[in-house]
């Protein structure tokens, strides 16, 4: 592993848990009927909108930017990188659990972009496990 794969991977997942998490704490209704954007609503087919989980799932999601954001600052530091990455792969493996088992409301376009997403999301996390490399002589990892 190497600072600028690892400020990648921090980043993905920084940019993940703030767009999600704004969205769905700051606008959850507009949140449950248009996530995840771009032309897509994944879900209203999941079940009737509700404000308190929505809000929830916002915070919780702010509450992983607010942690990524600090390893992302110290992304040197294998001890916190390697905690940031073990929750997000909880959080991810959980997810993406869920998700697989319940394709079977969505169309082949909408379950291979779940599939696709959710397993990136999860091997993002893995990578954060790797330790950074020795220093090169030139001060590089």
């Amino acid at each position: 592993m190497n600072t600028k794969l690892r400020y990648g991977c921090l980043g993905l997942l920084v940019v993940t848990a703030l767009y999600t998490g704004a969205w769905a704490y700051f606008a959850p209704e507009t949140w449950h009927e248009n996530f995840p954007g771009f032309g897509l609503s994944w879900l209203p087919r999941l079940g009737p909108h509700n404000e308190h989980l929505a809000k929830d799932t916002g915070a919780m999601f702010l509450a992983l930017a607010a942690l990524t954001l600090i390893a992302l600052r110290d992304v040197r530091d294998n001890r916190l990188v390697r905690i940031t990455g073990a929750v997000w792969l909880v959080f991810n493996v959980l997810h993406f659990s869920y998700h697989v088992q319940h394709l079977d409301m969505y169309g082949t376009r909408d379950q291979v972009l779940n599939v696709l997403s959710l397993s990136a999301l999860v091997l993002v996390s893995v990578l954060l496990l790797v330790p950074l490399g020795p220093v090169r002589r030139n001060g590089t990892r």
